[in-house]
């Protein structure tokens, strides 16, 4: 039913879920949303599960999914992309600077700086910088918590990175970018030239993930079609293990953001002769213990798959930062047809776990956009509209504009519920 909080509440088995879309986009939501959807809820241990207006049908629960558990870590609502998040870098260089071969040679220079595409590599580093980088996060690269959303997330002395998995790839992969919905874009606030990107952890969180699912499935007795519903209490014996290689994916995801806003930071200098510089990066697809007094008695473990964490101002876990009096930023990107957001939370957010969406949600599967939407037809809307893709390279159809919901209409979800 619809609250008058302009959210609906859903009733599950195990209990109520909280969805926050309007009702366009609650109308227009996947008929499998449902089944994945009781899926969060049935996890053991969770005590609270809210939907986010990007919602789409992920790995055993939507992307656009977040979940509190006494301990539990479930493997579904963090995902394969750990720490996957957010960065944008803000510049003074007027908007009218951005003539058609000034764009073109951005794109071209940070085509030539950052590895772009499935498998791409970045730079390589020793084993032991290696070790520095999954353990230390940005601290390891010489930033603070401000810009950055974390300096670390701590990683017990005594974890490793499983010699068995293929995490070790993630050594020659830092500062790459990666495929699938992963970007780098040059945008305008109307006045000024900004920078947002969207990355995550790369070969190293997808073979962690690998590995740990396949731990699951031995301990659960999943069959291969059921991996996705991974979970481990506390006590199991791959829970600590598990907990650090989320830390470490995570750890990984932050300083492969802050590297590529360094290449891209010098890329926007070699073109526009002015340095941009980070507004803030943030994570999503995190699984993470959290301490909200206002919400439960006891520590949580917040999930947040395909969601992105939102402290309003005066919240304690925003102390000794920047935005301990305003609320830290909120980077909600749109399609590459569409406008991107940058929001701050509000205390409503509170009623949404402390999280927003983190982006806008595909509303065409991959497969179905390679059916409905010519290469041709994706070049052409892409042109109409002015955007120069990959350098004047071809248009990834299954990431045009018409594969994602609008973002207006995303955002009005968050605003109108008093989320941010």
């Amino acid at each position: 039913r619809r609250d008058p909080l302009n959210f609906y509440r859903y009733r599950v088995d195990g209990g109520e879920v909280r969805i926050f879309m309007t009702a366009a986009l609650f109308e227009d939501m996947e008929d499998s949303l449902g089944s994945q959807i009781q899926a969060a809820r049935r996890f053991p241990g969770v005590v609270d599960v809210a939907i986010t207006p990007d919602a789409h049908t992920g790995y055993g629960v939507p992307v656009g999914c977040v979940l509190a558990t006494r301990g539990t870590l479930a493997m579904g609502p963090v995902g394969y992309d750990i720490g996957c998040g957010m960065a944008a870098l803000r510049s003074e260089v007027p908007k009218a600077a951005a003539t058609p071969e000034k764009v073109r040679a951005f794109s071209h220079q940070v085509m030539t700086r950052v590895g772009l595409g499935v498998g791409s590599k970045g730079e390589s580093v020793s084993q032991e910088r290696f070790q520095e980088v999954v353990r230390g996060g940005a601290t390891a690269f010489g930033v603070r918590r401000g810009t950055a959303e974390r300096d670390r997330i701590p990683v017990d002395d005594d974890w490793d990175i499983p010699q068995d998995s293929r995490a070790w790839r993630g050594q020659h992969q830092l500062g790459s970018l990666g495929g699938g919905n992963h970007f780098i874009e040059l945008q305008h606030d109307g006045e000024r030239l900004w920078v947002m990107f969207h990355t995550g952890s790369r070969g190293f969180g997808h073979g962690l993930a690998s590995y740990y699912f396949g731990k699951a499935q031995q301990e659960l007795g999943l069959s291969r079609g059921q991996m996705d519903l991974g979970y481990f209490e506390p006590s199991s014996p791959t829970w600590r293990s598990y907990k650090n290689a989320v830390a470490a994916g995570g750890n990984f995801a932050i300083v492969n953001r802050l590297m590529i806003g360094r290449k891209v930071s010098q890329a926007f200098a070699e073109t526009f002769g002015e340095e941009a510089r980070l507004v803030y990066e943030i994570s999503h697809n995190l699984a993470q213990e959290e301490h909200h007094p206002d919400l439960f008695d006891f520590p949580v473990w917040i999930h947040r798959k395909g969601a992105t964490r939102a402290l309003p101002a005066g919240h304690p876990l925003l102390a000794g930062t920047p935005w301990a009096e305003t609320g830290h930023p909120v980077l909600i990107p749109g399609s590459m047809g569409d406008s991107s957001y940058v929001l701050r939370p509000l205390p409503g957010a509170a009623r949404s776990l402390y999280s927003v969406n983190h982006g806008c949600g595909r509303r065409k599967s991959r497969s179905a956009a390679r059916r409905d939407i010519s290469q041709a037809q994706a070049d052409r809307q892409m042109k109409e509209l002015g955007v120069l893709v990959n350098a004047g390279g071809r248009v990834p159809v299954d990431e045009s504009p018409d594969c994602y919901k609008p973002a207006e209409e995303v955002i009005r979800a968050v605003t109108e519920a008093g989320l941010a």
